[in-house]
Protein backbone atom coordinates (compact mmCIF):
# COMPACT_ATOMS: atom_id res chain seq x y z
CA UNK A 1 0.00 0.00 0.00
CA UNK A 2 1.11 3.26 -0.93
CA UNK A 3 1.86 5.64 1.62
CA UNK A 4 -0.05 9.17 1.05
CA UNK A 5 -1.04 12.35 3.13
CA UNK A 6 -3.51 14.11 2.02
CA UNK A 7 -3.59 18.23 2.13
CA UNK A 8 -6.99 19.42 2.07
CA UNK A 9 -8.83 22.92 2.36
CA UNK A 10 -5.31 24.46 1.72
CA UNK A 11 -6.26 28.34 1.59
CA UNK A 12 -3.31 28.74 -1.18
CA UNK A 13 -1.04 26.24 -2.76
CA UNK A 14 2.17 28.16 -3.88
CA UNK A 15 4.74 28.05 -6.60
CA UNK A 16 2.76 25.32 -9.13
CA UNK A 17 4.80 24.96 -12.56
CA UNK A 18 4.81 21.63 -14.75
CA UNK A 19 8.38 20.53 -13.55
CA UNK A 20 9.60 22.06 -16.57
CA UNK A 21 10.88 25.31 -15.21
CA UNK A 22 14.56 25.42 -14.21
CA UNK A 23 14.88 29.10 -12.73
CA UNK A 24 13.23 32.50 -13.20
CA UNK A 25 14.40 35.76 -14.61
CA UNK A 26 13.18 39.16 -14.96
CA UNK A 27 9.76 39.47 -15.13
CA UNK A 28 9.08 36.08 -14.83
CA UNK A 29 9.81 35.92 -11.38
CA UNK A 30 6.69 38.39 -10.55
CA UNK A 31 5.08 35.29 -11.55
CA UNK A 32 4.22 32.79 -9.27
CA UNK A 33 1.32 30.53 -9.72
CA UNK A 34 -1.40 29.54 -6.85
CA UNK A 35 -4.39 27.66 -6.82
CA UNK A 36 -7.12 28.62 -3.88
CA UNK A 37 -9.36 26.35 -1.68
CA UNK A 38 -7.12 23.86 -3.10
CA UNK A 39 -5.59 19.82 -2.15
CA UNK A 40 -2.32 18.08 -2.45
CA UNK A 41 -1.90 14.47 -2.60
CA UNK A 42 1.76 13.24 -1.69
CA UNK A 43 2.61 9.72 -2.44
CA UNK A 44 5.79 7.51 -1.43
CA UNK A 45 8.02 10.35 -1.01
CA UNK A 46 6.80 12.79 -4.46
CA UNK A 47 4.37 14.88 -5.30
CA UNK A 48 1.41 12.74 -6.66
CA UNK A 49 -1.72 15.22 -7.51
CA UNK A 50 -2.62 18.77 -6.83
CA UNK A 51 -5.61 21.02 -7.54
CA UNK A 52 -8.86 22.41 -6.90
CA UNK A 53 -11.13 21.11 -3.90
CA UNK A 54 -14.35 21.62 -6.50
CA UNK A 55 -12.90 19.25 -8.73
CA UNK A 56 -13.19 15.70 -9.70
CA UNK A 57 -9.34 15.23 -8.91
CA UNK A 58 -10.14 15.99 -5.64
CA UNK A 59 -12.64 12.87 -5.33
CA UNK A 60 -10.91 10.60 -6.90
CA UNK A 61 -7.54 11.05 -4.57
CA UNK A 62 -9.23 11.09 -1.46
CA UNK A 63 -10.22 7.87 -0.59
CA UNK A 64 -9.25 6.35 2.51
CA UNK A 65 -6.46 3.63 2.96
CA UNK A 66 -4.53 2.07 5.89
CA UNK A 67 -1.68 4.17 4.98
CA UNK A 68 -3.18 7.67 4.49
CA UNK A 69 -2.90 10.66 6.67
CA UNK A 70 -5.30 13.26 6.09
CA UNK A 71 -4.31 17.05 7.16
CA UNK A 72 -6.82 19.60 6.94
CA UNK A 73 -5.38 23.08 6.35
CA UNK A 74 -7.91 25.38 6.08
CA UNK A 75 -6.90 28.70 6.32
CA UNK A 76 -3.32 27.73 5.96
CA UNK A 77 -1.05 28.07 2.75
CA UNK A 78 1.24 24.94 1.64
CA UNK A 79 4.53 26.09 -0.25
CA UNK A 80 7.48 23.83 -1.49
CA UNK A 81 10.08 23.89 0.87
CA UNK A 82 13.10 26.59 0.97
CA UNK A 83 16.06 26.06 -0.79
CA UNK A 84 19.47 27.69 1.30
CA UNK A 85 22.06 27.35 -1.54
CA UNK A 86 24.89 28.89 0.40
CA UNK A 87 25.61 27.97 4.16
CA UNK A 88 28.56 27.63 6.29
CA UNK A 89 26.38 25.67 8.84
CA UNK A 90 29.83 24.13 10.25
CA UNK A 91 31.63 25.32 12.70
CA UNK A 92 32.87 25.39 16.03
CA UNK A 93 31.49 28.11 18.31
CA UNK A 94 29.40 31.42 18.20
CA UNK A 95 31.00 34.80 17.76
CA UNK A 96 28.88 37.44 19.82
CA UNK A 97 32.05 38.91 20.87
CA UNK A 98 33.20 40.00 17.59
CA UNK A 99 29.40 40.95 17.27
CA UNK A 100 29.80 43.84 20.21
CA UNK A 101 33.38 45.06 18.45
CA UNK A 102 31.25 45.65 15.95
CA UNK A 103 28.86 47.87 17.51
CA UNK A 104 31.90 49.59 19.22
CA UNK A 105 33.11 50.59 15.79
CA UNK A 106 35.48 48.33 14.22
CA UNK A 107 34.96 47.16 10.95
CA UNK A 108 34.64 43.76 9.01
CA UNK A 109 38.14 43.82 8.05
CA UNK A 110 39.85 45.41 11.53
CA UNK A 111 37.92 42.26 13.58
CA UNK A 112 39.64 40.13 10.82
CA UNK A 113 43.38 41.91 11.22
CA UNK A 114 42.77 41.66 14.88
CA UNK A 115 42.67 37.43 14.59
CA UNK A 116 39.08 38.03 14.59
CA UNK A 117 36.30 36.87 11.49
CA UNK A 118 37.26 33.62 9.30
CA UNK A 119 40.35 32.94 11.60
CA UNK A 120 38.71 33.05 14.63
CA UNK A 121 36.53 30.61 13.15
CA UNK A 122 39.16 28.38 12.05
CA UNK A 123 41.63 28.08 15.31
CA UNK A 124 38.01 27.34 17.18
CA UNK A 125 37.15 24.65 14.81
CA UNK A 126 40.76 22.90 14.91
CA UNK A 127 40.82 22.49 18.11
CA UNK A 128 37.02 20.43 17.79
CA UNK A 129 36.90 16.79 17.06
CA UNK A 130 35.02 15.32 14.50
CA UNK A 131 32.18 13.60 16.06
CA UNK A 132 31.50 17.45 17.91
CA UNK A 133 31.04 19.31 15.19
CA UNK A 134 29.20 16.51 13.31
CA UNK A 135 26.35 16.49 16.45
CA UNK A 136 26.61 20.38 16.67
CA UNK A 137 26.22 20.68 12.97
CA UNK A 138 23.11 17.92 13.31
CA UNK A 139 21.45 20.35 15.74
CA UNK A 140 21.56 23.18 13.23
CA UNK A 141 20.63 20.92 10.32
CA UNK A 142 17.39 19.94 12.36
CA UNK A 143 16.46 23.50 13.17
CA UNK A 144 17.07 25.21 9.29
CA UNK A 145 14.36 22.00 8.32
CA UNK A 146 11.92 23.38 11.10
CA UNK A 147 11.63 26.73 9.73
CA UNK A 148 10.95 25.35 6.01
CA UNK A 149 14.34 24.32 4.83
CA UNK A 150 13.61 21.13 2.22
CA UNK A 151 17.42 21.36 0.55
CA UNK A 152 21.11 22.79 1.58
CA UNK A 153 24.12 23.75 0.77
CA UNK A 154 26.95 23.52 3.43
CA UNK A 155 31.15 24.86 3.00
CA UNK A 156 33.91 24.09 4.06
CA UNK A 157 36.25 26.77 5.00
CA UNK A 158 36.57 27.30 8.53
CA UNK A 159 39.78 24.76 8.70
CA UNK A 160 42.38 26.34 6.55
CA UNK A 161 45.07 23.06 6.92
CA UNK A 162 44.86 20.31 4.98
CA UNK A 163 43.30 17.66 8.07
CA UNK A 164 40.96 20.45 9.07
CA UNK A 165 39.53 20.92 5.58
CA UNK A 166 39.43 17.01 5.16
CA UNK A 167 37.58 17.04 8.67
CA UNK A 168 35.02 19.47 7.72
CA UNK A 169 33.95 18.30 4.90
CA UNK A 170 33.84 14.66 6.11
CA UNK A 171 31.24 15.89 8.29
CA UNK A 172 29.41 16.98 5.59
CA UNK A 173 29.70 13.76 4.29
CA UNK A 174 28.22 12.32 7.32
CA UNK A 175 25.42 14.59 7.44
CA UNK A 176 24.19 13.83 3.84
CA UNK A 177 24.17 10.04 5.31
CA UNK A 178 21.69 10.87 7.58
CA UNK A 179 19.78 13.96 6.64
CA UNK A 180 16.05 13.45 5.07
CA UNK A 181 17.56 16.50 2.63
CA UNK A 182 19.51 16.70 -0.02
CA UNK A 183 22.77 18.21 0.92
CA UNK A 184 25.19 19.60 -1.46
CA UNK A 185 29.16 19.98 -0.36
CA UNK A 186 31.36 23.02 -1.58
CA UNK A 187 34.98 23.18 -0.51
CA UNK A 188 35.93 26.37 0.63
CA UNK A 189 39.72 26.16 1.57
CA UNK A 190 40.42 29.53 -0.29
CA UNK A 191 38.13 31.43 2.32
CA UNK A 192 41.31 33.05 3.79
CA UNK A 193 45.08 33.12 3.92
CA UNK A 194 45.89 30.91 7.71
CA UNK A 195 48.64 33.33 9.79
CA UNK A 196 51.01 31.24 8.89
CA UNK A 197 51.08 31.43 5.35
CA UNK A 198 50.63 35.46 5.77
CA UNK A 199 54.23 35.75 4.35
CA UNK A 200 53.84 32.54 1.38
CA UNK A 201 50.58 33.19 -0.21
CA UNK A 202 51.30 30.82 -2.93
CA UNK A 203 52.40 28.18 -0.99
CA UNK A 204 49.16 28.25 0.42
CA UNK A 205 47.49 28.13 -2.99
CA UNK A 206 49.86 25.55 -3.78
CA UNK A 207 48.71 23.95 -0.07
CA UNK A 208 44.78 23.72 -1.65
CA UNK A 209 45.50 22.86 -5.06
CA UNK A 210 48.38 20.02 -4.84
CA UNK A 211 47.27 18.72 -1.28
CA UNK A 212 43.94 19.47 -0.85
CA UNK A 213 42.08 19.06 -3.91
CA UNK A 214 43.55 15.74 -4.66
CA UNK A 215 42.43 13.97 -1.61
CA UNK A 216 39.36 15.38 -1.62
CA UNK A 217 38.47 14.12 -4.74
CA UNK A 218 39.54 10.98 -4.08
CA UNK A 219 37.10 10.61 -0.82
CA UNK A 220 34.41 12.42 -3.19
CA UNK A 221 33.90 14.90 -0.42
CA UNK A 222 33.03 17.89 -2.12
CA UNK A 223 30.38 18.63 -5.26
CA UNK A 224 31.73 22.14 -5.62
CA UNK A 225 34.49 24.79 -5.22
CA UNK A 226 34.31 27.65 -3.63
CA UNK A 227 36.22 30.97 -3.56
CA UNK A 228 36.30 34.47 -1.63
CA UNK A 229 37.19 36.44 -4.37
CA UNK A 230 37.31 40.32 -2.38
CA UNK A 231 40.01 42.87 -1.53
CA UNK A 232 41.87 41.01 1.78
CA UNK A 233 41.15 38.10 0.40
CA UNK A 234 41.74 35.93 -2.92
CA UNK A 235 42.85 38.32 -5.84
CA UNK A 236 40.98 37.17 -9.76
CA UNK A 237 43.69 35.53 -10.92
CA UNK A 238 44.53 33.65 -7.85
CA UNK A 239 40.72 32.64 -7.73
CA UNK A 240 41.42 31.74 -11.45
CA UNK A 241 44.34 29.38 -10.64
CA UNK A 242 42.09 27.78 -8.02
CA UNK A 243 39.16 26.93 -9.84
CA UNK A 244 41.15 25.73 -12.81
CA UNK A 245 42.52 23.21 -10.37
CA UNK A 246 39.43 22.09 -9.22
CA UNK A 247 37.94 22.02 -12.23
CA UNK A 248 40.13 18.95 -13.43
CA UNK A 249 38.37 16.82 -10.21
CA UNK A 250 35.26 17.79 -11.41
CA UNK A 251 34.48 20.22 -8.64
CA UNK A 252 32.25 23.10 -10.39
CA UNK A 253 33.02 26.61 -9.41
CA UNK A 254 31.14 28.85 -6.95
CA UNK A 255 31.98 32.11 -5.83
CA UNK A 256 32.24 34.74 -2.72
CA UNK A 257 32.33 37.61 -5.30
CA UNK A 258 31.46 41.56 -4.92
CA UNK A 259 31.03 41.40 -1.11
CA UNK A 260 33.74 44.04 0.16
CA UNK A 261 34.23 46.15 -3.38
CA UNK A 262 34.31 45.46 -6.87
CA UNK A 263 36.97 43.31 -7.45
CA UNK A 264 36.76 41.24 -10.31
CA UNK A 265 34.62 38.65 -8.51
CA UNK A 266 31.44 38.49 -10.74
CA UNK A 267 33.62 38.68 -14.28
CA UNK A 268 35.92 35.69 -13.20
CA UNK A 269 32.81 33.90 -12.22
CA UNK A 270 31.42 33.88 -15.48
CA UNK A 271 34.65 33.11 -17.33
CA UNK A 272 35.16 30.00 -15.01
CA UNK A 273 31.09 28.86 -15.80
CA UNK A 274 30.32 28.86 -12.19
CA UNK A 275 26.79 27.70 -10.98
CA UNK A 276 26.46 31.01 -9.06
CA UNK A 277 27.91 34.38 -7.45
CA UNK A 278 26.82 34.56 -4.10
CA UNK A 279 27.30 37.89 -1.91
CA UNK A 280 27.17 40.59 -4.23
CA UNK A 281 26.93 43.93 -2.40
CA UNK A 282 29.07 45.75 -4.44
CA UNK A 283 27.88 44.95 -7.74
CA UNK A 284 27.11 47.89 -10.85
CA UNK A 285 26.19 48.07 -14.31
CA UNK A 286 29.31 46.22 -15.39
CA UNK A 287 28.10 43.12 -13.19
CA UNK A 288 25.12 43.39 -14.36
CA UNK A 289 26.05 42.75 -18.26
CA UNK A 290 28.59 40.33 -17.64
CA UNK A 291 25.73 38.22 -15.75
CA UNK A 292 23.39 38.78 -18.53
CA UNK A 293 25.31 36.60 -20.96
CA UNK A 294 26.05 33.35 -18.65
CA UNK A 295 24.15 30.75 -17.17
CA UNK A 296 25.75 32.15 -13.91
CA UNK A 297 23.47 32.75 -10.95
CA UNK A 298 23.64 35.76 -9.24
CA UNK A 299 23.10 35.34 -5.01
CA UNK A 300 22.12 37.75 -2.55
CA UNK A 301 22.74 37.50 1.29
CA UNK A 302 20.49 39.98 2.88
CA UNK A 303 21.35 38.64 6.19
CA UNK A 304 24.72 39.59 5.75
CA UNK A 305 24.15 43.03 4.75
CA UNK A 306 21.49 43.24 7.97
CA UNK A 307 23.68 41.95 10.19
CA UNK A 308 27.22 43.39 9.23
CA UNK A 309 25.53 46.98 7.79
CA UNK A 310 26.63 46.45 4.37
CA UNK A 311 24.87 47.86 1.20
CA UNK A 312 22.06 45.14 0.13
CA UNK A 313 22.86 43.89 -3.48
CA UNK A 314 21.08 44.79 -6.30
CA UNK A 315 18.59 42.48 -6.71
CA UNK A 316 15.64 44.95 -7.51
CA UNK A 317 18.27 46.44 -10.44
CA UNK A 318 19.73 42.88 -11.58
CA UNK A 319 15.88 41.58 -11.67
CA UNK A 320 14.67 44.74 -13.65
CA UNK A 321 17.59 44.31 -16.22
CA UNK A 322 16.33 40.70 -16.65
CA UNK A 323 18.67 38.30 -14.59
CA UNK A 324 17.47 36.18 -12.29
CA UNK A 325 18.18 36.30 -8.46
CA UNK A 326 18.57 33.42 -5.79
CA UNK A 327 18.59 34.29 -2.18
CA UNK A 328 20.07 32.49 0.55
CA UNK A 329 21.12 32.76 4.45
CA UNK A 330 25.11 32.98 4.25
CA UNK A 331 24.09 31.28 7.79
CA UNK A 332 27.39 31.51 9.70
CA UNK A 333 28.75 32.42 12.99
CA UNK A 334 30.51 36.05 11.85
CA UNK A 335 27.63 37.54 9.36
CA UNK A 336 24.36 35.73 9.43
CA UNK A 337 23.77 33.70 12.26
CA UNK A 338 20.69 33.35 11.59
CA UNK A 339 18.77 30.04 9.53
CA UNK A 340 15.55 31.24 9.08
CA UNK A 341 14.75 31.57 5.73
CA UNK A 342 11.44 33.68 6.12
CA UNK A 343 13.50 36.51 7.66
CA UNK A 344 15.54 36.51 4.53
CA UNK A 345 12.37 36.80 2.30
CA UNK A 346 10.87 39.96 4.64
CA UNK A 347 14.60 41.59 4.37
CA UNK A 348 14.26 41.07 0.46
CA UNK A 349 10.78 42.48 0.77
CA UNK A 350 12.03 45.39 3.22
CA UNK A 351 15.38 46.21 1.57
CA UNK A 352 15.90 45.06 -1.71
CA UNK A 353 12.50 45.89 -2.70
CA UNK A 354 11.39 42.86 -4.56
CA UNK A 355 7.60 41.81 -4.13
CA UNK A 356 6.41 38.76 -2.07
CA UNK A 357 6.53 36.60 -5.02
CA UNK A 358 9.94 37.43 -6.67
CA UNK A 359 11.47 36.80 -3.18
CA UNK A 360 9.46 33.19 -2.69
CA UNK A 361 10.75 32.17 -6.53
CA UNK A 362 14.44 33.62 -5.64
CA UNK A 363 14.37 31.16 -2.01
CA UNK A 364 12.39 27.93 -3.86
CA UNK A 365 13.15 27.48 -7.59
CA UNK A 366 15.84 29.55 -8.31
CA UNK A 367 17.68 28.20 -5.09
CA UNK A 368 17.56 24.66 -6.51
CA UNK A 369 18.99 26.30 -9.60
CA UNK A 370 22.14 27.18 -7.98
CA UNK A 371 22.45 23.78 -6.82
CA UNK A 372 21.65 21.94 -9.51
CA UNK A 373 18.32 20.83 -8.08
CA UNK A 374 15.54 22.24 -10.38
CA UNK A 375 14.04 19.04 -11.62
CA UNK A 376 13.43 17.62 -7.94
CA UNK A 377 13.30 20.89 -5.78
CA UNK A 378 11.86 24.14 -5.48
CA UNK A 379 8.44 24.58 -6.83
CA UNK A 380 5.13 22.20 -6.35
CA UNK A 381 5.16 19.85 -9.91
CA UNK A 382 4.01 16.42 -10.34
CA UNK A 383 7.01 13.70 -9.75
CA UNK A 384 9.43 16.37 -7.62
CA UNK A 385 10.05 15.34 -3.91
CA UNK A 386 7.63 15.64 -1.91
CA UNK A 387 9.30 18.84 0.38
CA UNK A 388 6.36 21.43 1.48
CA UNK A 389 5.51 23.08 4.87
CA UNK A 390 1.99 24.21 5.84
CA UNK A 391 1.92 27.88 7.52
CA UNK A 392 -0.23 28.77 10.25
CA UNK A 393 -3.66 30.15 9.50
CA UNK A 394 -2.69 33.49 7.75
CA UNK A 395 -4.72 35.89 5.92
CA UNK A 396 -2.87 36.16 2.73
CA UNK A 397 0.81 34.90 0.94
CA UNK A 398 2.35 38.86 1.68
CA UNK A 399 1.72 38.11 5.38
CA UNK A 400 4.83 35.82 5.53
CA UNK A 401 7.78 38.59 4.66
CA UNK A 402 5.30 41.80 6.63
CA UNK A 403 5.36 39.77 9.91
CA UNK A 404 8.99 39.84 9.91
CA UNK A 405 10.84 37.61 12.30
CA UNK A 406 7.38 35.82 13.51
CA UNK A 407 7.68 31.59 13.00
CA UNK A 408 4.78 31.49 10.47
CA UNK A 409 5.73 27.41 9.81
CA UNK A 410 3.24 25.15 11.39
CA UNK A 411 3.89 21.68 9.77
CA UNK A 412 7.06 20.59 7.62
CA UNK A 413 6.79 17.78 5.32
CA UNK A 414 10.05 16.24 3.89
CA UNK A 415 10.05 13.84 1.52
CA UNK A 416 6.40 12.66 2.51
CA UNK A 417 6.92 12.35 5.74
CA UNK A 418 5.63 15.20 8.54
CA UNK A 419 8.78 16.18 9.93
Amino acid sequence: MAHTILIKNIKGLVGIDDGNILKKSGAEMSQLTIIENAFLLLEDGKIKDFGSMNSSQFSVNSEPSTDNKTIDATGKFVLPSFVDSHTHLVFAASREEEFVMRIKGKSYEEIAAAGGGILNSAKKLQAMSEDELFESALLRLNEMMSFGTGAVEIKSGYGLTVKDELKMLRVIKRLKKVSPIIIKATFLGAHAIPPEYKQNRNGYIDLIIDEMLPQIAEEKLADYCDVFCDQGFFSVDETDKILNAAAKFGLKAKIHGNELGQTGGVQVAVKNNALSVDHLEFAGDEEIDCLKNSETMPVALPNCSFFLGLPYAPARKMIDAGLPVCLATDYNPGSSPNPRMSFIVSLACTQMKLTPEEAINATTINGAFALELSKTHGSIAKGKVANVFITKQIPSLAYIPYSFGVDLVEQVIIGGKLL
